[in-house]
């Protein structure tokens, strides 16, 4: 065998073997994104407006299961409760267990324990509740309102029956790391800074943006090895035909 032919066939073995090590990496990295997104979170549709402009009506979104026990204030979740009808709803959580619950100050904000907070998220420029209110909540719940608060149906509805339109903390399912449709609208749902100087703080995010890296390099792996294979299999034959080619 010439030293052509066998420096070829070495580059064929050296890619075929990068080419296969890349996409067993890959589809690794890949399929395992998909598998740990699918045990982590949900996707829902969100059927209304009242957790505009955060969520849109039909917007996609992707919520991490979780324990009702590890929901903070400013976390946007999905519940079911039979008070409000048993079906999966999505609002922000403004208050725990102990909370006293405000609307509005002077400036048109919510206080929480008599201190006010700032929420940037909310449609419109008015205050943040049309009709005034107060409640506390007793423990083990939650107090929870719409983004849109003039077009929310949410504690505010419930606050003559028991628990003050509040939810317990077992009926969430969910929480909402991020939209995924429209694609012009995906991104992460940010933890609000209002609440973040209240006890307990807000919630970190979960492993989303983790997990779609997994995935999106898996998917360069894959195509970048099959694209390396294919080079080596056309470097091995045209160092073939150069040797064929020399004995002719």
């Amino acid at each position: 065998m010439s030293g052509v032919q066998r420096g070829a066939d070495g580059r064929g073995r050296a890619g075929r073997v990068l080419s296969g090590l890349a996409v067993a990496v890959g589809c690794l990295l890949f399929l395992g994104g998909f598998g740990w997104a699918a045990l982590l979170y949900r996707p829902y549709t969100v059927p209304t407006d009242s957790m505009a402009p955060t969520i849109g009506r039909g917007d996609r979104i992707l919520a991490q299961r979780i324990d009702g026990g590890e929901v903070r204030r400013g976390d946007v979740v999905v519940f079911e409760d039979e008070v409000w009808g048993n079906v999966p709803m999505v609002k922000r959580v403004v208050g725990v267990g102990g909370d006293h619950i405000e609307c509005c100050d002077k400036q048109g904000r919510l206080t929480i324990n008599g201190k006010p907070v700032e929420e940037p998220y909310l449609e419109g420029s008015g205050p943040a509740s049309p009709t005034g209110f107060s409640a506390t909540v007793p423990e083990g719940r939650l107090f929870l309102l719409g983004d849109h608060r003039s077009d929310s149906l949410d504690s505010r509805s419930h606050m003559t029956e028991a628990g003050q339109g509040t939810v317990p903390r077992d009926a969430v399912r969910a929480r909402v790391d991020a939209k995924a449709w429209p694609v012009s609208g995906w991104g992460m749902i940010e933890r609000p800074g209002g609440f973040a100087g209240l006890p307990g703080g807000t919630s970190r995010p979960g492993p989303l943006p983790l997990i779609t890296t997994c995935v999106v390099a898996g998917a360069v792996l894959i195509l970048g090895g099959a694209a390396v294979g294919a080079l080596a299999q056309r470097a091995a034959r045209g160092g073939k035909a150069a040797v064929a080619h020399g004995h002719g």
